[in-house]
């Protein structure tokens, strides 16, 4: 008798189902994929992931010890500055609807329209917007290492404010809130422009008009632990699954190809720049292989949904070479202290594997009425607008920092090291 009681209720929950009509079966609210949604709050961690603790260890393991904990101070910053202008206004400039091909609007100033129940596709509106926010932390948090161990902290925190503004929220609508890379067809399905490039060029920029450190080039500007680094680069490598799979949207065969020419590209950018460095210097060290490594997550970002395992290969080989070139050749001979080498690794790695999307595409990928050639054309155009955008936005928001509070710390501030001058602590007790 219990059993039949028990089972009464889904039974007039069916009969009721079954007869209810069509009408109202239809009007019924739309529901998230239970599984999409999943992987996104797990993609949304492990971008996270990436700038905390991943930036943090790789840049704060590059860098001497007197400066890493301005390093980790940095990223844990952009952490909470860039969530904080996400949700008041960012997130309204970039993907609010509008007629205007570099901007979005105020509509969605607060995040006033959300509502738990708003969908993006399959997923909750709100695990879309947050995955997005992990983007907007981890690119100024690229930035700083560019200018590691110099700059004031003030004029960084206005510094990647203003780029922010000026140059992130921007981009970010021309390619993926409907305005002019959309127009043109161009193909950045993880931040080719948005994120590498886009902060490759503020760091060059900033790293130029802040002058070279202190003893540059010279044989006292060394890691002072590699293993953070290395651990740091290992972070950013699993992290980068939820970059690229994770902008699939979904739990999809897209998110499949992704990964695979993720891990495909970063292996063989790593093995790469190892065997050059090898037959250069006559030994692989483990920064080279590291970067190695991140040079081939940056290149194949754009092309991850869109190219075929074997042109990952390709992509992550050209790229490291690339950036190989550009870390350590051209960086000497031009002379300019990018101090951990953010645009020979994202700025160039970027450059390489966003105009490569067009060469290496899968031909079900391609746009409608797109060649190879035209859609390789595309993304040089993309390429060539956001080299220019934020190098402008760069120096407005260098120039604004600068009549502010100055850029750049005294040198006594700097001999001793941004821990101590900057946020009076340091990372090594070496009483004890």
């Amino acid at each position: 008798m219990k059993t039949i009681h028990a089972s009464l209720p889904r039974a007039l929950a069916v009969l009721a189902a079954m007869t209810l009509p069509a009408a109202a079966q239809e009007s019924a609210p739309a529901l998230p994929d239970t599984g999409d949604t999943a992987w996104m709050l797990t993609s949304t961690v492990l971008v996270l992931l990436m700038t905390l603790p991943g930036l943090a260890l790789f840049y704060g393991g590059l860098v001497r010890g007197k400066n890493v904990l301005s390093i980790l101070v940095q990223c844990f910053a952009m952490a909470a500055l860039m969530s904080v202008i996400w949700i008041v206004f960012g997130a309204s400039f970039a993907t609010g609807s509008s007629d205007n091909a570099f901007i979005g609007d105020s509509s969605k100033v607060m995040l006033k329209h959300l509502t738990p129940e708003l969908l993006n596709g399959t997923i909750p509106e709100s695990v879309w917007l947050t995955f997005q926010m992990t983007f907007i932390i981890i690119t100024p948090a690229l930035i700083v290492g560019a200018f590691a161990e110099r700059m004031k902290f003030s004029a960084m925190l206005i510094f990647t404010t203003i780029w922010t503004i000026l140059s992130y929220l921007p981009i970010w609508h021309m390619a993926w809130g409907g305005g002019l890379f959309h127009h043109w067809n161009v193909l950045d399905f993880a931040g080719g422009t948005v994120v590498h490039i886009n902060a490759g060029i503020a760091g060059l920029v900033a790293c130029i008009m802040l002058g070279k450190r202190r003893g540059f080039p010279g044989a006292g500007l060394v890691p002072h632990n590699v293993p953070f680094a290395v651990m740091g680069a290992g972070l950013l490598w699993v992290g980068w699954f939820g970059f690229n799979a994770g902008s699939a949207l979904g739990a999809n065969a897209s998110a499949g190809m992704a990964m695979i020419s993720t891990h495909a590209a970063c292996a063989m950018a790593a093995l790469v720049w190892m065997f050059v460095e090898w037959l250069v210097h006559g030994k692989p060290t483990a920064v080279g292989i590291a970067t190695g490594a991140v040079a081939g997550l940056v290149a194949i970002t754009p092309a991850a949904g869109s190219t075929t395992v074997a042109g990952a290969l390709v992509i992550g080989a050209i790229s490291s070479g690339v950036c190989y070139f550009t870390a350590t050749k051209m960086k000497n001979a031009l002379g300019y202290d990018d101090s951990l080498d953010v645009f020979g690794v994202h700025g160039v790695g970027g450059i390489v594997g966003a105009i490569l999307t067009g060469v290496f595409i899968r031909p079900d990928a391609l746009p409608e009425g797109m060649t190879v050639a035209t859609q390789t054309w595309a993304q040089t155009k993309s390429v060539i607008v956001t080299i220019a955008w934020s190098a402008v936005a760069s120096v407005v928001a260098l120039m604004i920092a600068k009549v502010t509070v100055g850029l750049r710390v005294p040198e006594e501030e700097e001999t001793g090291g941004l821990d101590r001058s900057s946020h009076g602590e340091e990372a090594y007790n070496t009483e004890s």
